[in-house]
């Protein structure tokens, strides 16, 4: 090895945790980052399907995947994930708040218990997160040169999953929507305050997929709005889209990457609609 080559910064493998992927979204943003070579951690509370998406990951990315399983609704879930993250990878160099919760329930015959999900799973879990992985990122650019730490330096990314639904009125879907909406909240005051230390945050809104959630979702929301024909509801819905179709978890994946390793390091607090101008605004 010449000394101009043994002087040379090695590249570092980007390291990226990504909740709720073992199915979905979450399994389709995992394929997508190792199809960039970053290392991922696969988290999730299903340890099969979490399983199943590190082993296609492991496939494709030459530095493999981890498996963390967390139960991101307890007190000490988030943490516990970012640890084991740390403890797989040595470092973490991005997040994607996915894991999401989502039921249906009319407005004047809400839960309490439905209420307490959403909020552990759609808002605690998601503020912990971006607390847990900022401190885990925060001495990334510190610890090592621009090189070493990333594109232009910077001390990581973190990108959470939001909705259209945040901005809507959905009696039927409120304890979803709001959850969504404290999410941009969320991801607006964690851009914030990870700024001084290099970390980014921004949101994705994703349009309609036809995933396991997402279909569950409107089979219940067509039955409490007592419609019998499921093909024709959802038509409708879809047709509410101007660009007049559904997207699928590959198509919303690649927004997330985009996020997480090439947009510009200057953006930050920001929302990308990927809803086929469902969200407009």
């Amino acid at each position: 090895m010449t000394e101009a080559a043994a002087e040379k910064p090695q590249a570092v493998v980007k390291t990226v945790l990504v909740t709720g992927a073992a199915a979905g979204l979450g399994r389709a943003i995992a394929l997508a980052l190792a199809a960039r070579q970053v290392q991922v951690g696969v988290c999730d509370i299903d340890e099969a399907g979490a399983t199943r998406t590190a082993t296609q990951c492991a496939e494709i990315a030459s530095e493999g995947a981890a498996v963390i399983v967390a139960d991101l609704a307890t007190p000490d879930g988030p943490d516990k994930a970012v640890r084991e993250a740390l403890s797989q990878f040595g470092r973490l160099d991005g997040l994607v708040n996915n894991a999401g919760f989502a039921t249906v329930e009319p407005f004047l015959e809400m839960t309490a218990e439905a209420w307490d999900r959403t909020y552990h799973v759609n808002i605690r879990a998601v503020a912990l997160l971006c607390a847990a992985a900022g401190r885990a990122m925060a001495g990334n650019a510190a610890a090592a040169d621009a090189t070493a730490a990333g594109s232009s330096g910077q001390g990581g990314r973190i990108v959470n999953i939001t909705s259209p639904a945040a901005r809507m009125a959905l009696p039927n879907y409120a304890h979803y929507a709001a959850s969504k909406a404290a999410v941009d909240s969320i991801t607006r005051t964690a851009a914030i305050a990870l700024a001084p230390f290099g970390v980014t945050v921004n949101s994705m809104a994703p349009g309609m997929m036809d995933t396991v959630m997402q279909s569950k979702t409107e089979q219940m929301m067509a039955e409490v709005e007592g419609r019998n024909d499921l093909q024709a509801y959802l038509d409708e819905r879809t047709a509410r889209v101007p660009l007049g179709r559904r997207t699928d978890p590959d198509e919303m994946a690649k927004l997330v990457v985009w996020l997480l390793l090439d947009a510009p390091q200057y953006v930050t607090a920001e929302r990308l609609n990927g809803s086929g101008g469902l969200d407009r605004d």
